[in-house]
């Protein structure tokens, strides 16, 4: 079976094209510009591919109710030329193959639990922190959710004594992603994120921002594992500041071994997949389980 597999992102979609197995045969990266450019460079290359099934995980909010007669729609996104948009629907129309659909973060989630980094834990979150910030969580075989999709990316933080931006998104300024986010760190500092790699007060703030978040998420969710991508993790230096404030933020409430100065290194990871969680999630989500 050739299965077809989209990473819808804030940046980029990443498309592929592979097996039931989950190898990518072909690949290509195109950016997420005006829907009515992206979308026919999408259907053109899927088009001729011979793809049996379609995976997609979007970037969102984005409607993932199967039953709903918006399935596959962008929502309220801060993708603003996106609001609205029929993805799904569009994409069926144009392919006419069955289409699943769940967050970018839902399924680099399951890839991870399937292929990477989680494959020893029945538990884990994976969060992005690029262009915006989501969270998907999977659990004991299966994606998280409910009314829709978690939007963890959009919780409340405490302000950084130190912070008066007001924040980037455009929905609630100030929260997680209107404060951590690519957008955010280049707002508030007048330069992109690889341009302030050797400034230890970025980083100390960014990293004390997304600890909060990932405090919160222990508390609420208790995953196995913590899977953290996206561009702007790909300062290292993060890694080590975000485990010292979560110990230090915790403060020993939550007793396990992996919470420990001993594990943490093993609980606070980057992906295993690298940066092909995304779409060999969605490629994983198309097959026929």
């Amino acid at each position: 079976m050739k299965l077809g597999a989209i990473e819808a992102g804030g940046t980029k979609f990443v498309l592929g094209v592979g097996t039931d197995q989950g190898d990518i045969l072909e690949k290509e990266i195109i950016p997420t510009e005006h829907p009515d450019i992206t979308v026919p460079k999408i259907i053109a290359f899927f088009e001729g591919k011979g793809i049996d099934r379609l995976g997609v995980g979007g970037f969102g909010p984005i409607d993932i109710n199967k039953q709903s007669d918006t399935y596959g729609q962008l929502q309220k996104t801060p993708k603003l030329d996106w609001v609205d948009y029929p993805l799904g629907a569009t994409l069926k129309e144009a392919l006419q193959v069955p289409i699943e659909i769940d967050s970018d973060v839902n399924v680099a989630a399951m890839s991870e639990a399937k292929w990477g980094n989680a494959t020893d834990v029945d538990t884990c979150l994976y969060i992005t922190v690029g262009t915006g910030i989501g969270a998907g969580a999977y659990f004991n075989g299966q994606t998280l959710k409910g009314l829709s999709h978690p939007e963890m990316g959009h919780i409340r933080v405490i302000r950084h004594p130190d912070d008066n931006f007001e924040g980037a998104c455009p929905y609630h300024k100030d929260c997680l992603e209107g404060l951590a986010a690519g957008p955010a760190l280049e707002q508030r500092w007048g330069k992109k994120g690889q341009e302030l790699a050797d400034d230890e007060k970025v980083w100390e703030m960014e990293a004390y921002y997304l600890a909060q978040a990932l405090t919160n998420y222990i508390y609420i969710l208790s995953p196995e594992r913590i899977i953290m991508g996206g561009g702007v993790m790909k300062q290292a230096q993060l890694f080590p500041l975000i485990r010292k404030n979560v110990l230090e933020m915790l403060n020993g409430y939550v007793s396990s071994p992996y919470l420990t100065e001993k594990e943490i290194d093993r609980y606070i990871v980057a992906p295993g997949l690298t940066d092909e969680a995304g779409v060999k999630g969605a490629l994983y989500l198309a097959m026929d389980r």
